[in-house]
């Protein structure tokens, strides 16, 4: 006899939701390459496509003392790219069909990706283009800071912006660095505690304004499709049109637009309760999420596929499992004899 509290469980959707970058640390999953044929396979399928340039990062990544470090746009942007879509196929892979997806940023990539917007080969290129693109515009960095968007307002200025909205209480500023180093004096002046993200580049800030225009050339010569299941973007805060979803303009402008993650979870929660699954390394949206009054509440429940941080082989392993083993109890026996067979 199924009890009140399984139906009600079973009745929840399912979202897979993808980091952005800053969310990757060294050995990021590492402990499922050639352990999880699905996984293992989605990365190749990724740094394949990059060549050379994919093999190296592949060294990098599961080597001990990489060559290049993993804040360099070279390292991060191919291999999260690689292990939150590696992350996405595993998960689906158990027999789990999402209801929707969601992502942070290039997160967003991802899921367009497994939505079926992009064709993979695509996005692999366009991800690639930007990362040789943004070489030409200044460097820089990003901070998250502890404060709503009003408390920082008198420190944005045309240099200085928000570029994430993650939370209530948890907004990113970016801009070069030089004026970001000034933005973080006064923060520090004035007692509000950040800290710096691991990345080298003013992400959603101005100053990528000069990878719009050719990147909009370039996605229209690719052959963009309507989303086979909703795709809610962080940067609408809605799901996506089949008009927005093909939209050059939309993916182009993403360098330089905020992430409005909080006010895109805050919409989608109210609409009815989820089951939140993160697909990607480091727990980021997961802490945030569950701070959300619907998780609070226990409507929805948040669930992280992967460690916080490079814990080890086996903590990789136990961590997807005991995801597993949770998502199933909740989606029910359809999804579990699909991992079983899956599984073996």
């Amino acid at each position: 006899m199924t009890s009140p509290s399984m139906t009600s469980a079973r009745r929840r959707s399912v979202v897979l939701m993808f980091p952005g970058t800053g969310a990757q640390h060294p050995r990021m999953a590492a402990g499922l390459y050639a352990h999880e044929p699905v996984f293992t396979a989605a990365v190749d399928d990724v740094l394949g496509l990059l060549g050379a340039v994919g093999e190296e990062a592949r060294a990098d990544w599961l080597a001990a003392a990489p060559k290049v470090p993993l804040e360099d746009d070279t390292r991060s942007a191919p291999l999260l790219f690689a292990v939150n879509y590696a992350m996405g196929r595993l998960v689906e892979s158990w027999g789990v069909r999402p209801d929707a997806y969601l992502g942070h940023s290039m997160g967003e990539f991802t899921a367009a990706v497994l939505a079926g917007v992009f064709p993979l080969a695509d996005a692999v290129r366009l991800l690639w283009t930007r990362v040789r693109m943004q070489r030409t515009t200044p460097s820089g960095g990003m901070l998250a800071v502890a404060a709503t968007v009003a408390d920082l307002a008198e420190y944005v200025d045309g240099d200085v912006v928000v570029a994430a909205v993650n939370a209530p209480r948890h907004t990113v500023l970016s801009g070069p660095d030089g004026p970001l180093a000034a933005v973080a004096a006064r923060l520090v002046a004035d007692g509000l505690t950040f800290r710096r993200l691991a990345v080298r580049s003013p992400y959603h800030s101005p100053a990528l304004a000069p990878l719009v225009a050719p990147t909009a050339e370039m996605l229209r010569s690719m052959r963009l499709g309507t989303p086979r299941v909703p795709l809610h973007s962080a940067y609408t805060t809605r799901p996506l049109g089949p008009a927005e979803a093909v939209a050059p303009e939309l993916w182009a402008g993403q360098p330089t637009s905020p992430v409005l993650f909080w006010p895109t979870l805050d919409r989608m929660l109210s609409e009815r309760d989820r089951i939140l699954v993160e697909a990607g390394p480091a727990q980021s949206l997961t802490v945030i999420a569950r701070g959300h009054p619907a998780v609070r509440a226990g409507r929805t429940e948040v669930l992280a596929t992967l460690p916080p941080r490079e814990k080890g082989p086996q903590e990789d392993r136990r961590s997807v499992r005991a995801a597993r083993e949770r998502l199933l109890a909740l989606t029910g026996p359809r999804a579990d004899a699909a991992v079983r067979s899956h599984s073996g």
